[in-house]
């Protein structure tokens, strides 16, 4: 191994996961002593510059998100001997490896892990960028139940059209028919992630690209298979066109907040990170702190594609969606991601894969995925004369990093590759990602909400002081015949607010017929001292004028 380049300044620890385009291994910052994750793109796919660049571009979208519920950068370095993202340490396990465990959640817990990583997709969608693949190895859960996402080695800026990507069992139909990226394919895929969570299956379960594509275009929604309360999220989540469907994660995060408060009461959130909890500590060998042997495994999978069973084509557009997507297939090169036996918890290992007809199917090995549909990570280029788009997916599943955990002050540095003998000049890179500061314990303080209301309309307008990183204000809606009547919600908004800024104002359609009072409650996570803050008022339209 000593041949093997490393990042300076950094002592290799152990690996945590090893795939087709690269390996993820825990280490030490040598100043600091503190743990991190580094992931290395594999040194054969060095020697392409297009996964080089899409290695670069992650890593300098990863250093432009600044989220409590997206892992975070401390430095990119690339040099002759090789290229690497530090990044910060999650003591946490993915949630592909809870659900192999447990087989389902409850409901609870499963809103508590949308939430939490739907924030993390917010911050992606504030910044213009659409992930691509999020997915259960892609969210990773810490032991106190909170939930973090990782993994934008394919992602793309809202509106380009980078080709169809992805993993197809949690694919939107857009993404399939390589339509431009846009946040509402995240939404449809973590409201996939979500159903899995519920039911134990994907929604849907063809058991090749042509029958995943044509159940995924047109075959409806499974919402009678989740809980009643959280079927709109379902069946909203998983509509077939983008536009009927939440416009971005924060738009989706509000129709959450309002569900579950519903069905669930104030306490949901609470008691799901309890019982996410308690789930993850039934797996305490897998987390990256519990210092268990890494285990890593590539897989090479080849795979053809086959006409789409007779039963799955509804009709006339049955048969044309799946032409369609054989078309789209002949055209191009796939990536599998062959699933190791996961000892400790290491995401799904990526291998690459051609087409071809007459080729053998290869499951992923060893352990195929509960409802036993594919599940490959799909990358593509839209034509044949073209190199396939890069998909650097290594993932860090088990290796990026926990809230709680020290973070290192390394200085922020992009080593540049020595120019070799070779007629392009070593592309520029300018050093984007600076250290993540030394955590902040986030203190919320001086929550007061006040009112005011048009006949058909109310408008909240909260003061807070929040101190230390972000925290999420919640304003819950209600009609009532009093003051302080909280007995009938009339929905709820939920927004992010960066330390430092002012009062936030939300405006509320009212949704609900009946009653004279609007009343506002406003919760923020974390906690402030009060816990809650409520205000009243009477609509115009009940206010008698005086004689």
């Amino acid at each position: 191994m000593n041949d093997v380049w490393t990042v300076p300044g950094y002592a290799q620890v152990r690996e945590l996961g090893a795939g087709g385009s690269g390996r993820v291994v825990l280490a030490v910052h040598g100043a600091t002593g503190t743990a991190v994750a580094v992931k290395y793109l594999a040194d054969r796919l060095r020697e392409d510059p297009a996964f080089v660049r899409e290695f670069r571009a992650e890593a300098r979208l990863l250093g432009g998100l600044r989220s409590p519920y997206v892992v975070g950068l401390y430095e990119y370095v690339e040099a002759p001997g090789g290229a690497a993202i530090v990044m910060e340490l999650v003591d946490g396990i993915s949630l592909r490896a809870l659900l192999k465990q447990s087989g389902r959640a409850d409901a609870e817990a499963a809103l508590v892990v949308l939430k939490g990583s739907l924030l993390g997709l917010a911050a992606a969608h504030r910044a213009g960028v659409v992930h691509r693949d999020y997915k259960p190895e892609n969210v990773l859960v810490s032991p106190d139940g909170s939930s973090k996402l990782v993994d934008f080695g394919i992602a793309a800026g809202r509106g380009t059209t980078p080709g169809v990507a992805g993993t197809p069992a949690y694919m939107a139909p857009e993404q399939w028919q390589g339509r431009p990226a846009s946040p509402a394919a995240d939404v449809y895929a973590a409201t996939a992630t979500f159903f899995e969570c519920l039911t134990g299956r994907k929604p849907f379960d063809g058991t090749n690209f042509a029958e995943l594509a044509v159940q995924h275009i047109e075959a409806p929604v499974p919402e009678t298979e989740a809980p009643e309360p959280v079927r709109p999220l379902i069946r909203r989540g998983l509509a077939k066109e983008p536009e009927r469907r939440p416009e971005n994660a924060e738009a989706f995060v509000a129709e959450l907040e309002g569900v579950a408060l519903a069905a669930y009461g104030p306490d949901w959130e609470e008691r799901g990170q309890r019982k996410l909890a308690a789930l993850a500590a039934l797996l305490p060998l897998l987390f990256p702190s519990a210092g268990a042997p890494a285990a890593g495994t590539t897989a090479l999978a080849t795979t053809a594609l086959k006409p789409p069973a007779r039963s799955l084509l509804p009709g006339r557009r049955g048969a044309l969606a799946a032409g369609a997507v054989l078309v789209v297939g002949a055209l191009l090169m796939f990536t599998y991601d062959a699933v190791g036996g996961e000892p400790d918890g290491a995401a799904a290992l990526s291998a690459f894969a051609t087409t071809g007809p007459g080729a053998p199917v290869a499951s992923p090995a060893p352990g195929p995925s509960p409802s036993g549909s594919p599940s490959a990570s799909v990358s593509a280029s839209a034509s044949p004369s073209t190199s396939v788009s890069p998909s650097v997916s290594t993932s860090a599943s088990t290796s990026s990093g926990p809230s709680g955990t020290p973070t290192p002050t390394p200085t922020s540095t992009v080593t540049e590759p020595t120019p070799t003998p070779t007629p392009t000049p070593t592309p520029t890179l300018t050093p984007t990602p600076t250290p993540t500061p030394t955590p902040t314990p986030v203190v919320v303080s001086g929550v007061s909400v006040s009112l005011s209301a048009a006949p058909s309309a109310g408008r909240a307008t909260v003061s807070l002081d929040v101190r230390g990183g972000p925290a999420t204000v919640t304003i819950e809606w209600f009609r009532g015949d009093s003051p302080g009547d909280l007995r009938s919600a009339d929905g709820a908004d939920s927004v992010a607010v960066e330390a430092g800024t002012g009062p936030v104002t939300r405006s509320h359609a009212l949704a609900r017929v009946g009653g004279c009072y609007l009343s506002a409650r406003v919760t923020t996570k974390p906690a402030f001292d009060k816990k809650t803050a409520v205000d009243s008022i009477l609509i115009p339209r009940c206010q008698e004028v005086p004689r």
